[in-house]
């Protein structure tokens, strides 16, 4: 998730999340700074950590890691509870060269920005070759990519935990609509098209008589640049920059391509789906399931009327799935999944690596510090991490998912908390994620494409417009 460390639910409910964040945010008060003294042992494994997991589970999770085989002492250093200010202040501490802490949680988004600044250790050159084989072929590759050098390909961060968005639904408001169990299995694997998925997103609102169709996030913020607006395009063979090859640069280099058709028409398509009365709308397509709302909501606000039984569709990250299929709210059975819906396939994509169903991106890596006193240690901790035992006990105690797609299909992750009984949705959208274009600039382009996108959903100028104007503010923030 954007903005915040996301939590799947599947162990914590919603209750016991706000909680523990408060409790969490306590603590970090009293600690005063990121770098404070917690009170671990000399000789620990420093871990720059999430500060709400830290002090949920953290005896939990060093028992875990001592269970598989760790024998060094590790202490959990909590960050910063805002992702922002826990990225600033490691960048502070690295360009300092502070010995400590010796690994971190680096979030996917800002890993790469680190990579190319020199600031993190070559895992490539500190694992094994077997080592660095199975991260090559037991990993999901769009979230491993995001830890590579994009200039050699080098690997600088383990894979820890990666957060995939779908498309949820509610079964109970599908049922009225003439829909049973065995659509829902279809639907849990297999993509519709975004045209197919209006008409039944209309349908199913019309049987049900509730108040929206289709509630996601749009407002001007960085997760409709990095999330929701990216798989969009992405879904209709769009791309910021001439495609995936170009997500980490080179800036300056690469060409901008938001004034192409395909992006146009993407959103074209989300204006559709808001403006009954809309000129240039998608013949075809629903109108009228999406409200206009969207362009004020992020997560939480576009989950509401979801959790209210107030929606049919909603597009989230799993942390919703906990908490809306829980016991205490719709239920599994009640609750369901598909991957996001797509416009044209992957072989007709005009973007290069676009096209198909596209799901964004989150999660979090691991990376080597390469000031670090305890580097043997430190690589004991992280070579822990990629046995499958503590991958498993990571989504067991915190819900976080496992990153090799296979352990999607085992038994233990399937019992594993709500979130469980749907893998075989996450694990698609998994194979299916596009990245956020990740370099030193943007932070800026982000708010700029936020700002464009929510205004054409808005209704406030037309789609062909708003991407002529974002492509001469792109091109200009990538000469300078």
């Amino acid at each position: 998730m954007p903005g915040k460390q996301s939590d799947n639910g599947s162990r914590v409910s919603r209750r016991n999340f706000v909680k523990a964040a408060g409790a969490s945010g306590a603590a970090v008060s009293m600690a005063g700074c990121i770098y404070g003294n917690s009170g671990g042992s000399s000789d620990a494994v420093v871990w720059g950590f999430d500060p709400t997991a830290a002090d949920e589970i953290g005896d939990d999770l060093k028992q875990l890691y001592a269970d598989n085989g760790v024998e060094a002492d590790i202490e959990l250093r909590p960050g910063d509870s805002e992702t922002g200010a826990r990225r600033d202040n490691y960048q502070r501490l690295l360009e300092a060269g502070e010995s400590e802490p010796d690994i971190f949680m680096m979030d996917n988004g800002w890993v790469n920005v680190f990579i190319q600044q020199g600031l993190i250790a070559n895992l490539s050159e500190e694992l094994d070759e077997s080592e660095l084989q199975t991260v090559e072929d037991d990993y999901f590759t769009g979230f491993t990519d995001t830890a590579r050098a994009p200039s050699s390909g080098d690997l600088y961060g383990l894979p820890m935990y990666p957060d995939f968005p779908v498309m949820q639904y509610n079964k109970a408001h599908a049922r009225e609509a003439g829909y049973g169990e065995s659509d829902f299995e279809t639907w849990a694997t297999e993509p519709k098209t975004w045209q197919e998925w209006s008409q039944l997103t209309a349908e199913i609102q019309e049987a049900a008589d509730v108040e929206y169709g289709f509630t996601t996030q749009w407002d001007i913020y960085v997760g409709t640049a990095c999330c929701t607006f990216n798989e969009v395009m992405s879904s209709w063979g769009g791309a910021y920059f001439g495609g995936r090859d170009n997500l980490f640069g080179p800036v300056g280099e690469r060409p901008v391509t938001v004034n192409e058709q395909e992006t146009i028409d993407s959103l074209r398509m989300m204006r559709t789906f808001v403006d009954e009365d809309y000129d240039n709308a998608l013949e075809g397509y629903a109108s009228g399931i999406m409200p206009s709302d969207v362009t004020q909501w992020v997560e939480e606000s576009s989950r509401a009327p979801m959790a209210e039984g107030n929606a049919v569709m909603h597009r989230n990250w799993p942390y919703a799935i906990g908490n809306n299929a829980a016991e205490d709210a719709l239920g599994v059975d009640n609750y369901g999944t598909m991957p996001m819906p797509y416009a044209v396939p992957e072989s007709e994509a005009a973007q290069p690596g676009t096209g198909g169903t596209t799901s964004a991106l989150g999660g979090w890596h691991i990376v080597l510090n390469p000031n670090s006193e305890r580097k043997e240690e430190a690589l004991e901790v992280i070579r822990a991490t990629m046995t499958d035992e503590v991958s498993l006990g990571l989504f067991e105690l915190w819900g976080w998912l496992p990153p090799k797609p296979e352990l999607f299909s085992s038994d233990r992750a399937a019992e594993t908390g709500v979130v469980g009984n749907y893998l075989d949705t996450i694990r698609v959208a998994g194979e299916n994620t596009m990245p956020r274009p990740v370099t030193e600039v943007w932070s800026n382009q982000s708010t700029v494409i936020a700002e464009a996108a929510n205004e054409v959903v808005a209704g406030e100028t037309s789609a062909e417009q708003a991407m002529n104007d974002l492509q001469s503010s792109l091109e200009e923030i990538e000469q300078q």
